[in-house]
């Protein structure tokens, strides 16, 4: 089943693909089948600049428990920028 889960925010950073770094606009977050992780449904991030065209983008498919491990790291380490007042 298709669960359609996509949620997009904007972003500022940089993005390395095929053809170096690019500037980053957008993050896209979705739930659903995944096109190329061995998995049935995986988180897909989709780390994109619209106006650079299609090549600027970085894709990663994750499974759920992956998933939420990253997360969990994603915060502790902002945590701990913010306790080292290194945070902007």
């Amino acid at each position: 089943m298709c669960t359609m889960i996509s949620l997009k925010t904007s972003v500022t950073g940089s993005g390395k693909g095929s053809a170096g770094w690019f500037t980053l606009s957008q993050a896209i977050v979705g739930y659903d089948h995944s096109t190329h992780a061995q998995v049935e449904h995986a988180l897909l991030l989709d780390f994109v600049n619209p106006s650079l065209g299609p090549s600027a983008r970085v894709a990663v498919e994750l499974d759920l428990a992956s998933s939420k491990a990253l997360v969990e790291q994603i915060q502790a380490a902002i945590a701990e920028a913010e306790r080292a007042g290194v945070a902007e």
